[in-house]
């Protein structure tokens, strides 16, 4: 464990042998940090919060902080980070509220840039990349592979579909299908995210099949449910519809329009 002379660990802490820890961090009680993470200058962490292994956390974010919901009285909720995150320069991530699950998560080899804000009982799921500035508002989900672009803002308790896409300066106020851009204030969906999908090796067939499920839910005309069934039937020959159908019926506020 290579600890340097001013940072300040918490003797109840629990941090694996080879963590690094830079110059006036503060790592606080209840607070576990994984095999392999390197935590820069100026960091704060503080518990309930677990961390796990080959993360890097860079300087000047504060992490595991009380949330800035007014509910919150204080309760031991948690923060609970996967592996092989990159938390660059500046970002917030605050625990949960007894009011949900009590828990605020990020899943494992994220891009989180700098500033960004990931707030109270958020769960984000795994390989997402969040640009600078980027805000979530509290009870926030993110589905793997989603890309928010810098200065995005997401409502509460929006949710936002696997392999979507926001982006600069995008106010999102209802949910994002899986697999859908979107841009705005507020957004608007603006196609099937093509690029994203060829760079992780989505088939063509895939993608044709994503374009006419796309029809079907925004150019017919169609309401929610009817464009759900027909997708349905489309799920023997695309089954990436699958997907797509999961994140409509998962909405709870409606899908962006």
């Amino acid at each position: 464990m290579t600890i340097h002379p001013t940072a300040l660990i918490d003797a109840s802490a629990i941090v694996a042998d080879d963590v690094e820890v830079g110059p006036y961090s503060v790592i606080g009680p209840h607070v576990e940090i994984g095999s392999g993470t390197k935590i820069e200058s100026h960091v704060v962490i503080k518990g309930p919060t677990k961390i796990g292994a080959n993360n890097h956390i860079y300087q000047f974010s504060s992490v595991g902080e009380a949330c800035q919901d007014l509910k919150y009285k204080g309760e031991p909720t948690r923060l609970v980070i996967g592996d092989n995150n990159i938390i660059r320069e500046g970002c917030t991530l605050h625990r949960g509220t007894i009011q949900d699950a009590g828990i605020t998560q990020l899943g494992s080899n994220n891009l989180l840039m700098a500033n960004v804000h990931i707030a109270h009982d958020c769960v984000v799921g795994n390989n997402i990349i969040i640009a600078n500035n980027a805000a979530l508002a509290g009870h926030v989900k993110i589905s793997d592979h989603a890309i928010l672009g810098g200065f995005t803002a997401v409502h509460q308790f929006c949710q936002l579909g696997a392999h979507c896409m926001t982006g600069a300066g995008s106010v999102v106020l209802k949910d994002i299908p899986a697999f859908v851009m979107a841009n705005g204030n507020a957004v608007a969906p603006h196609g099937i995210n093509t690029e994203g999908l060829k760079r992780r090796g989505f088939s063509k067939s895939a993608i044709r099949g994503l374009r006419e499920a796309y029809k079907v839910i925004y150019r017919q005309g169609n309401t929610l449910e009817e464009a759900i069934a027909q997708l349905q039937k489309m799920v023997p020959e695309v089954n990436e519809v699958t997907v797509l159908v999961a994140s409509l019926q998962a909405s709870t506020r409606g899908i962006i329009r």
